[in-house]
């Protein structure tokens, strides 16, 4: 579906961007499917990437994209993956350049593509996952996006078919995602029927990360979300809502994966939105 009006994940620029539900079968593993174009012009731009509580594979088409790494750029093949982030990320392109990506939860998208998990923000890896870069280039060359996706949805009914699924996992991540990132590790565990310290073992097993760090990433990306749709919010009254300890722990949080203040980021969302036509979309999380 298209979406607009959104807090935009890459800031600053317009686009078309579409976000397609997955099959039944592939909801314990994968949030969404989207598809995004955008057309820089000759000169090369860059766009940023803030962190989310979602790991993503990038197949993108066109002209590239890049990174900047050890003071110069370096280009991106396709597909990459973009695990969680602790800070922003700015990729730079030039001319059109189109994405299909596919939104994972962080504790299933190692094991969906069988690799190890890891830190990684930005992970370049071999795998067979790549040979579909060429029959998806044909579908984008030709406009038939949703053929693209249908390939892309097939792709991962079948490797979903070869996952035993991790019924702790899908109960800890629904508990964690219905409280928005606001529930301690011992209700999480509870949720999920499971130790705190099984729990655990498990979870950095299968994403890299503890409960306690995606959990941050999910109370963050509320509070993002929050101030660019409604940059009067109240930020002390964000904090409480989300389990903050106070408005100075919520404010140490954003800049920590931000690299701003929340009233800093609120005031650049006031400013841009007046400015931000009906085509400003971004990649954001629902």
């Amino acid at each position: 579906m298209p979406v607009s009006n959104t807090p935009p994940n890459m800031l600053s620029f317009k686009m078309q961007h579409q976000e397609f539900e997955p099959p039944e079968e592939l909801r314990d593993t994968i949030k969404c499917f989207w598809y995004n174009s955008r057309d820089s012009g000759e000169l090369q731009s860059g766009f940023e990437v803030l962190p989310d509580g979602y790991a993503e594979i990038i197949f993108h088409f066109g002209s590239g994209c890049s990174i900047s790494y050890n003071g110069g750029l370096q280009p991106l093949p396709s597909p990459f993956m973009m695990g969680l982030l602790n800070q922003p990320v700015v990729f730079y392109t030039q001319n059109r350049l189109e994405i299909i990506g596919i939104r994972c939860f962080p504790w299933t998208v190692f094991d969906l593509l069988g690799l190890p998990s890891g830190k990684d923000g930005v992970r370049i890896f071999e795998h067979p996952i790549a040979q579909l870069q060429f029959s998806l280039a044909k579908w984008i060359d030709a406009g038939r996006i949703d053929e693209a996706l249908v390939e892309v949805k097939q792709y991962f009914l079948n490797a979903r078919s070869r996952v035993a699924a991790n019924s702790m996992l899908f109960k800890a991540g629904v508990a964690m995602r219905e409280a928005n990132g606001t529930m301690p590790v011992s209700q999480v565990a509870a949720a999920a029927h499971a130790t705190v310290r099984t729990l655990e073992r498990n979870f950095k097993q299968s994403s890299g990360y503890s409960v306690k760090d995606v959990s941050g990433l999910m109370r963050f990306e509320q509070v993002r979300n929050q101030l660019w749709l409604y940059p009067n919010s109240n930020i002390a009254g964000l904090a409480h809502e989300l389990g903050y300890a106070d408005q100075s722990h919520l404010s140490r949080e954003f800049k920590r994966y931000s690299g701003t203040t929340p009233a800093a980021f609120a005031r650049k969302a006031k400013a841009e939105k007046p400015v931000a036509s009906n085509d400003f979309v971004a990649f954001i999380q629902a």
